[in-house]
């Protein structure tokens, strides 16, 4: 549990958090606009600056009371910045190094250093000089580094930020795997949604140096004005993993897992496109604008996801358009986009059992 208000002043920029509360399991995302002080009050949380004033607590422990801040290297934080930071005299051996001597003692082996460079797949790099690095490998060594340092929280400000598509594909897969099997509290930073969407537990939005809510990712993605909708409206994300069809190289099942003890698995059908290994736990990213509405199964017609669900509300999205927002079988929540006559000639209403069309959807990446 991270609980605290902390002002931090930079420059003309002020911080001013205000009061906040979260849990510090998986994955918390700091969600702005630039400028809306999430770097400001990352380095805050992490003691990087010593005018941080007001007052941390993480789980039973004070990281900052008024002017005295506990120092950042006592609170044994794993830091990854968008540039990762390396020691360009070393090698890529020696930045692990360097991060193992300082690591605490008192906490044993934690992480074991082969399994970390297995799972960051930087065994190849272990001898080259940090400067002859691409910046997906530099951010590779960034994370290895962090987690050799025995952290008991990792804290990423845009670590995906300055990296092109392919990098960033192949780091968020390292992510999501690594904070899932390794299991230490991450704070992340960014302004994509799509990282939000695959990798967080919760949100904490933030705006003008304040923090304004704080939400798990069902409640942020649970309403009609949330930040992480874009131009491309109300989406969903649903927990799952993922199957493989036998004899069928071109399909995937997506398997949602139950949020309830009454709650039954719902099935997706997917393409595959050939680059989906992963069996373990996987988001599926659902467009509100790719789900259509119907009140009885359908014959003969190309959508194969045809699911069955229940109204739980309907709420205004824009002008002429509602947001529809189901319950499947397995508990978790579904939204349709349609029109306001859609909703009239249907006669939808909340509580309402429906059958949900999806025409796609996406593993989230």
């Amino acid at each position: 549990m991270f609980a605290g208000n902390l002002t931090l002043t930079v420059g003309d920029f002020r911080m001013a958090s205000g009061d906040f509360r979260f849990d510090s399991d998986g994955v918390t995302a700091l969600f702005g606009r630039s400028g809306s002080g999430k770097s400001t009050l990352l380095r805050a949380m992490a003691g990087l600056d010593r005018h941080t004033r007001g007052q941390l607590r993480f789980h039973d422990e004070v990281w900052q009371d008024g002017r005295r801040g506990l120092p950042a290297e006592r609170r044994d934080i794993g830091m990854v910045f968008q540039h990762a930071a390396l020691l360009a005299h070393r090698t890529v051996r020696g930045n692990l190094d360097f991060a193992a001597t300082r690591a605490p003692t008192d906490r044993g082996a934690a992480i074991d250093r082969d399994q970390i460079i297995e799972r960051t797949g930087i065994g190849p790099l272990l001898d080259r000089a940090v400067g002859n690095l691409s910046g997906g490998e530099r951010q590779r060594i960034a994370i290895a580094r962090a987690l050799v340092g025995k952290p008991r929280v990792l804290m990423m400000d845009e670590p995906l930020a300055a990296l092109d598509w392919r990098a960033k594909a192949e780091l968020l897969d390292l992510f999501e795997t690594v904070i899932r099997d390794f299991g230490i509290p991450t704070v992340m930073i960014t302004h994509a949604p799509a990282e939000v969407e695959r990798l967080a537990d919760r949100v904490v939005f933030m705006s003008e140096g304040r923090v304004e809510r704080v939400e798990t990712l069902k409640e942020a993605l649970g309403r009609v004005d949330s930040p992480l909708f874009t131009e491309e409206g109300p989406v969903a994300s649903l927990d799952g993993h993922v199957e493989h069809v036998d004899g069928d190289p071109h399909r995937l099942r997506f398997v949602t897992t139950p949020q309830t003890g009454t709650g039954q698995p719902v099935t997706f059908h997917l393409g595959a496109d050939g680059s989906t290994t992963e069996h373990g736990p996987r988001r599926l990213r659902v467009r509100a604008d790719d789900v259509a509405l119907a009140r009885k199964r359908l014959d003969n017609i190309s959508m194969q996801n045809q699911l069955p669900a229940r109204i739980e509300r309907i709420d205004t999205s824009a002008p002429g358009r509602r947001a529809v927002f189901l319950t499947l079988d397995d508990g978790q929540r579904l939204v349709s986009e349609v029109t306001d006559r859609a909703v009239a000639d249907m006669g939808l209403d909340a509580g309402q059992a429906v059958i949900a069309l999806v025409k796609s959807a996406a593993l989230a990446r």
